[in-house]
């Protein structure tokens, strides 16, 4: 469903992409010209480590979005990249790679409400012909999963999406 979606959207400009797999101590963005494709993840099979998207970074955007939030961000220039939690959204959406994307980390002392409000001074970015793409999930564990279609979900599972459905 991604490909055909990157089909039918406008041509972004540059994307920033928000990952739920980069949680930092304070806001932190990358400003890289070429960003590593950061494999995040390990214990799958080799097929996922030899992906690579080579997409360009752009400092400029990364400048725009230090500007927007108005508070200190850490230009993170060579210790991240793009990580899974993009890059296996952007391989489907744009497979040559050839738009710049820059990363926003999470910072895990702020609250949800925090980061929210966060993310409403990025709107800007929208009217400038950049994609905001977020993706993950408010918890997950692979090797807990059990793949069978007959399983049942994990009661503690159940508990926390009912939560987060009511309260967010």
């Amino acid at each position: 469903m991604w490909s055909p979606l990157g089909e039918s959207l406008q041509r972004p400009d540059a994307i920033l992409a928000i990952s739920a797999h980069w949680v930092t101590r304070g806001t932190w963005v990358t400003a890289m010209t070429n960003p590593k494709t950061i494999h995040d993840f390990g214990g799958f099979p080799q097929a996922l480590f030899d992906i690579q998207y080579p997409a360009p970074g752009s400092p400029a955007l990364a400048d725009r979005i230090q500007e927007l939030l108005g508070v200190p961000v850490v230009l993170e220039e060579n210790e991240w990249g793009i990580d899974h939690g993009a890059w296996s959204i952007l391989k489907y959406l744009y497979p040559n790679a050839d738009v710049p994307v820059v990363q926003l980390s999470l910072d895990s002392p702020k609250t949800a409400r925090e980061h929210f409000e966060l993310a409403k001074q990025l709107r800007p970015l929208r009217d400038e012909n950049i994609l905001i793409l977020a993706s993950g999930n408010v918890m997950h564990n692979l090797r807990l999963i059990d793949w069978r279609d007959d399983s049942t979900p994990y009661p503690w599972a159940v508990d926390s999406n009912n939560y987060f459905a009511n309260n967010l």
